[in-house]
């Protein structure tokens, strides 16, 4: 009898563990991974275009996406050439990411004309409904939905801080692409505003392709006297920041910048939205679409808050200075 019941234990034993095995594979089976398309302005060892991503990193890391685990990106760099990221657009959406997250309307125009279904967050655009990518900020309507990088009102302030730098500038170059609506609003913007500050504005366009171009411009701009630059939100003009900055060194242009990682090169003032913390916050929109939430349905947001830095180092060597009411009201001075 011993034996018999020694028997009928082992087999309950093992069909219970029979039973067990399936729930224990599944346990093991790895995580579903998902797939997230990255596709950037800038080039790929760029400074500020790595600290963004470092950002966005953190942000999905907080909310529970590990790269290797659940989810992977893709990366393409476009370095600001309209030709890298056309290819690169279609490229991505190839892949056939869950979602893709990109930068400045030189990369999002192409990405949309690639795909109209593909999920696209967005980050530093200028004025997303003017140029044709969302139906409006409210309920974007389409597959892309993001966060813009200011308001054409802004640009009046870019030629405030000018003069009020620097009251002797009675000219300002405007630093834009021509080939976007943010470019020509922007303009508008400044243009309206510069008869009450004295001010004459020539528009100078830039092109990533043509370095020798952007010398040329500045350098016969700088020509005549009294003579300042503002360099407005395009993805040429952060690619080649760093050659703009020293051409106004060179030329003693005191010049007003749209983000702060223009100051931190050394250039003199800039006025704008924290361009780091939109990729955190862009995190949590990339969450939401993975999570199952459409673009369509996700309000494009605004900036928080605008941030002044001024480079005193820089200021001294133009010879400017700063009024002390301006460092009162600056987030950051850099020494």
């Amino acid at each position: 009898m011993a034996s018999y019941i020694g028997r009928r234990e082992l087999l309950a034993a093992l069909g219970g563990a029979a039973a067990a095995w399936p729930l224990a594979a599944r346990a093991q089976q790895p995580e579903r991974v998902r797939r997230i398309g990255v596709l950037m302005n800038l080039a790929s060892d760029d400074a500020e275009g790595q600290a963004r991503l470092a950002a966005f990193h953190q942000g999905l890391q907080q909310l529970g996406w590990t790269v290797g685990r659940n989810v992977q990106i893709d990366y393409r760099w476009g370095a600001g050439n309209a030709d890298y990221i056309r290819k690169f657009a279609a490229e991505l959406v190839a892949l056939a990411p869950d979602v893709i997250l990109t930068t400045g309307a030189v990369a999002l125009g192409p990405l949309q004309q690639v795909s109209r279904t593909v999920p696209i967050v967005f980050v530093n655009v200028t004025d997303p409904v003017g140029g044709g990518f969302v139906a409006s900020l409210g309920r974007p309507g389409g597959n892309a939905t993001g966060f813009t990088s200011i308001e054409y009102g802004m640009s009046g302030k870019w030629l405030e801080l000018l003069k009020e730098i620097a009251p002797r500038v009675t000219r300002a170059a405007i630093i834009r692409d021509p080939t976007f609506a943010s470019g020509i609003g922007q303009l508008g913007a400044i243009q309206s505003v510069a008869p009450s500050f004295g001010v004459e504005v020539s528009p100078i366009g830039v092109d990533v392709r043509d370095v020798s171009g952007i010398e040329r411009a500045i350098t016969a701009f700088a020509r005549s006297p009294n003579g300042g630059l503002i360099v407005t939100t395009n993805a040429s003009a952060a690619v080649h920041r760093d050659l703009i900055i020293a051409l106004a060194a060179r030329h003693r242009l005191p010049a007003v910048y749209p983000y702060r990682y223009y100051v931190t090169r050394s250039g003199l003032i800039s006025y704008g939205p924290n361009t780091i913390d939109q990729y955190r916050r862009a995190a949590g929109y990339v969450d939401r679409i993975l999570k199952g939430e459409k673009p369509a349905n996700l309000p494009v947001q605004e900036p928080v808050k605008y941030e002044l830095v001024i480079n005193l180092k820089t200021a001294k060597t133009l010879g400017i200075e700063v009024p002390p009411t301006l460092l009162a009201r600056a987030d950051e001075v850099i020494e």
